[in-house]
């Protein structure tokens, strides 16, 4: 029997591919090297939050959850929004979970981009924002932050905006840059948005990860913003478990109801006893979230000392758990080739930054990962020390 010829599948997607998290962190495996590619911890979440887990799973917490969430940890992230930002928000029609901040990145921006519309990005971005873009029919309009201290140039900003324009995406603590806004940057993107039909994402799935004494300048803070936006946090990242896939998002009455419209067909619900083991742990122990900044601070300080003999330029680091290094004095590569070279010579896996630009700047800048042991990160810091 001959099968008849069916045509080549025309992609949505042309330009996208394997992402380059996934060909690290395979090619990390392949040499046996030190993955400080991918953006995952090497250590448990608290042993609290692990024993609830256990303990919801054996009571037999495991079957659908509300398609929004269940309704005593979207109250247990209401009070914690409460607590740390002073803002009251209302669980039942604000506050969603999600599988993860990227479903809930995905399901924010399809809720509002349409055919035509334009959406300002940062780079370098986070690689989801712009494929969740383009397959809403969208455009995404690329602005450039400046090493070494990548800051908005809100002048810049402010000649993008057009008709078009229908939404803007800010990262803060920002990836893969470790750069932080401030309460001025807030300021000048409230005074750019008021009077337009523009719509926010917050993505600050890092925000209990800044340093140096800075507090985090969350939207949460600032009523106008927070009228408009959705604001998008991660349970992997604040308590170690990105395995877990759990995350949310609070948005004002009428911008959550178009996402739920969104998000009960792409996961509708999501992991029950995790849900709520992460409510449990969010009451009884406040502390953990409060300890974030300096635990990761001593992280990076050890890893910034345990690189100074080294050859590479650390960049400023002020959130996140991420560092960024030049490594111009090293190799006469560009920095996917050195990451690859890096990976297979030295052992020790990085990300090149600049897939994360829609045009790449000359700078050779790669981005190490130190949510590790400090075991881990001593060893590969004597690796790097030997190029």
């Amino acid at each position: 029997m001959t099968l008849p010829m069916i045509r080549p599948l025309p992609s949505k997607l042309p330009q996208v591919g394997t992402t380059i998290f996934t060909r690290m962190s395979a090619l990390a495996a392949e040499c046996g090297a030190i993955n400080l590619s991918q953006g995952f911890p090497d250590f448990d979440g608290p042993a609290l939050l692990r024993e609830r887990l256990h303990h919801y799973v054996e009571q037999g917490y495991n079957q659908y959850a509300p398609m929004t969430g269940v309704a005593t940890l979207r109250e247990a992230i209401a009070e914690q929004v409460a607590r740390r930002y002073r803002r009251r928000v209302d669980a039942e029609q604000e506050v969603t979970v999600t599988s993860g901040a990227t479903e809930a990145l995905y399901a924010a921006i399809t809720a509002v981009v349409r055919p035509g519309d334009e959406v300002i990005l940062f780079d370098p971005a986070y690689d989801s924002y712009e494929p969740a873009i383009e397959l809403s029919g969208g455009t995404a309009r690329h602005i450039a932050l400046e090493a070494p201290e990548f800051r908005i140039d809100w002048n810049r900003v402010a000649d993008c905006i057009s008709d078009r324009t229908r939404l803007i995406i800010i990262n803060s603590p920002h990836n893969p840059t470790g750069s932080v806004l401030a309460g001025e940057d807030l300021e000048q993107l409230a005074a750019l948005v008021r009077e337009r039909d523009i719509w926010l994402i917050a993505d600050e799935v890092y925000e209990y990860i800044h340093f140096d004494g800075l507090d985090h300048a969350s939207f949460h803070r600032h009523a106008e913003l927070a009228a408009r936006s959705f604001i998008i946090s991660s349970f992997g990242k604040s308590f170690h478990i990105t395995g877990w896939k759990l995350g949310y998002c609070i948005a004002p009455p009428p911008l959550s109801a178009e996402f739920r419209k969104v998000h009960q067909f792409l996961t509708f619900a999501s992991f029950t006893p995790a849900q709520w083991a992460i409510a449990d742990t969010l009451r009884a122990q406040p502390e953990h979230l409060a300890g974030l900044p300096a635990f990761y601070q001593q992280k990076r300080d050890l890893f910034a000392a345990a690189l100074k003999p080294s050859r590479f330029e650390l960049l400023p680091c002020r959130g996140t758990y991420f560092q960024l290094a030049a490594y111009d004095a090293i190799v006469d590569l560009n920095d996917v080739e050195f990451a690859q070279w890096l990976t297979r010579e030295a052992k020790v896996a990085v990300i090149p930054v600049s897939v994360f630009y829609q045009t790449p700047p000359a700078t050779r800048i790669v981005r190490f990962c130190f949510a590790k042991s400090d075991a881990v990160l001593l060893q590969a810091a004597e690796r790097l020390c030997r190029l």
